[in-house]
Parts: structure tokens; C-alpha cells; sequence
């Protein structure tokens, strides 16, 4: 996704009710920065707080303010705000903005912007839309799954029978998220969010089935629109020759878009039950969060018991 957002891109694509006052011709105007900004102390003449290309809103204290103040004051405000050039003013609450606003604006070439919506609400949901738009995105080749609470991405190569794993764990009750192209973005915190797109939402390749609709298969819930990706399986073939972690304590990770993700690797092979297995790994998971480390606590359990009895040798031999 784009880095940058027009104020037009805003105005068109986001739910904000709003309308044109003033300043149309700068819808060219981009956004940089997913947060917005309320002047405050910039009506008194304090800029320090504003900061360029952020779209700046204007809530009921602010436009009560314009309205009781002198006309100098009033003209020391608008010219605050507008040296900080953003990249639009959107005055909530359908309130009407002073017309030296409107007349600055327009000279300015700044958008003014009425909105229907109430001040929480339009910073909120300008906040929500840009977040969305500007987070670093990816595209990634897999399954995503929703598998007791964990998002799973399911990678291997094509083939291998992650659709085919995906399908028997839909039918055990969990949920599909996405399937051949999983996108991802990462959000506030190092959060990666996968969804599917518009066009294969729900929807799910099976070699000698075709394309199948799980929502209107197994019902709607046994799909979701978008999962925290929180584990990464990756299915491989099974050779003898490979060494495998045999306890669990090769701790190994994947990198979506600079976030590491914990990265489990399965060996498949005819016989072996992978959505089984998948699951026991989702339920695993959900022990490590909570603290507990199964193959962790073995190994401590194995340590201790090895320092016992190498201490009962040792006093043996002094006896």
C-alpha cells in the first residue's frame, strides 16, 4: 500500500460524511503521517505542537474559541494553523467554520472539510483508515487459518497439501482466513494482520474439487475476514536424511515484513495426520503464551535428574 494518501484518496474512500467548504483545489494535498492533529494552544498563537502534511481537526472547543475571540485573535489563530501547512482541516460535527477560515483556506489552497460525524468518531475513523492505508503490506503465497484463537500461516510448496490440511481443520470446527494469497500488513506494535482479498475471500482451491465457497459450505462461521498471524508451519517433505528437532527447543522464526514470527517446520509424509498435528501445534502455542514451555520444562526435569544422580555417584564414592 501507499505510503502517502491525497486528501482526495481520504475524502473518496473513507466513511466520514463529510463535505466540501473551501480549498478544493488542494486535494492534491498529500498525507504523510496516519495520525491527526487538534490545535489547541495553536489558536493562541503557539505552533510548536503542529507539525506539516497531518490533517488537522477542529472539534466544538476550537470553533467556540473562534467565535468569542476579537478578530486579531481570531486572524493570530487561522494564520497558526495554517503555517503549519496541513494537509486539510476538517471541522466536526457539521459546526460551521468562521468564513475567515473558509477564506484562508481557499487562498491557501488547504481543504476545508464539514463532517457530519462527531469529533471521537471523525478522529477515530480518519485515524483507523489512514493506519490501514499507510502500514507496511506484503503479499505472501499460503494459508492463513484461525485455529483455536492462533492465526496460523500454513507455507510449502505448492502441492504439498496445505489446502488439503486447511479443509480437514475447517471441518473440525476452526476457521479459514485466507487461502493461496494471504496479504498482510503490520499495524501499531509489530502486529501482523492477514486477510484475503476481495476477490478469493471465502474461497478455497482443492485439487479435484476445483474452487469451493467454505462460507456457504460449512456457514459463516467457519470463516473470518482477517487474523493476527502469531504462528508460522511450514510443511515440508519428509527425508530421512534431515535432521529434526526431536524435543521442541530449536526455537526458530519467520520474517513478515521485519516482524519475527515463531516458525514451526513439519515433516510431511503419507500417513502422518497434519491437521492434527497443526492443531496440537495451535494448542502448544497457547501454552507457550501462557508461560509453559513444555520441552523447556523436559529439559530442566532431565538436567535435574542427571545433577541427582551424578550427585548420588559422587557420595556413593566417598562413602
Amino acid at each position: 500500500m501507499s505510503s502517502v494518501i491525497t486528501v482526495g484518496e481520504l475524502l473518496e474512500r473513507a466513511e466520514l460524511e463529510v463535505t466540501a467548504v473551501a480549498g478544493q483545489t488542494g486535494f492534491d494535498r498529500i498525507v504523510t503521517v496516519p495520525r491527526i492533529q487538534k490545535p489547541r494552544l495553536a489558536l493562541t498563537g503557539w505552533p510548536e505542537q503542529l507539525h506539516p502534511r497531518r490533517v488537522l481537526v477542529l472539534g466544538g472547543t476550537e470553533i467556540e474559541y473562534l467565535s468569542r475571540v476579537d478578530g486579531a485573535a481570531r486572524a493570530l489563530a487561522i494564520a497558526t494553523v495554517l503555517a503549519s501547512k496541513p494537509a486539510c482541516v476538517i471541522v466536526a460535527r457539521d459546526l460551521e467554520a468562521p468564513a475567515e477560515l473558509a477564506q484562508a483556506c481557499e487562498a491557501s489552497r488547504v481543504p476545508l472539510i464539514g463532517s457530519r460525524l462527531a469529533t471521537a468518531d471523525l478522529i477515530g475513523g480518519v485515524t483507523n483508515w489512514l493506519q490501514d492505508q499507510m502500514s507496511p503490506s506484503t503479499s505472501i503465497h499460503g494459508v492463513l487459518l484461525d485455529v483455536l484463537g492462533i492465526g496460523i500461516l500454513l507455507l510449502g510448496k505448492s502441492g504439498i497439501g496445505k489446502s488439503e490440511a486447511a479443509l480437514d481443520l475447517i471441518m473440525k470446527g476452526h476457521r479459514l482466513v485466507a487461502d493461496d494469497l494471504v496479504e498482510v500488513r503490520r499495524t501499531s506494535g509489530d502486529v501482523l494482520v492477514g486477510w484475503a482479498s476481495e476477490l478469493i475471500k471465502h474461497h478455497m482451491e482443492v485439487r479435484g474439487l476445483g474452487i469451493i465457497n467454505i462460507k456457504d459450505m460449512f456457514g459463516v462461521a467457519a470463516v473470518r475476514d482477517e487474523k493476527r498471524i502469531e504462528l508460522v508451519l511450514e510443511l515440508i517433505r519428509w527425508d530421512q536424511t534431515d535432521a529434526h528437532d526431536r524435543l521442541g527447543l530449536d526455537e526458530m522464526v519467520y520474517p513478515i515484513l521485519e516482524v519475527q514470527v515463531p516458525l514451526l517446520r513439519i515433516p510431511v509424509s503419507p500417513g502422518r495426520n497434519v491437521s492434527s498435528l497443526i492443531e496440537v501445534a495451535a494448542r502448544n502455542r497457547l501454552l507457550q503464551v501462557r508461560g509453559h514451555h513444555s520441552a523447556r520444562e523436559f529439559q530442566e526435569r532431565l538436567d535435574r535428574a542427571l545433577a541427582d544422580a551424578r550427585e548420588r555417584r559422587w557420595r556413593d564414592d566417598v562413602e
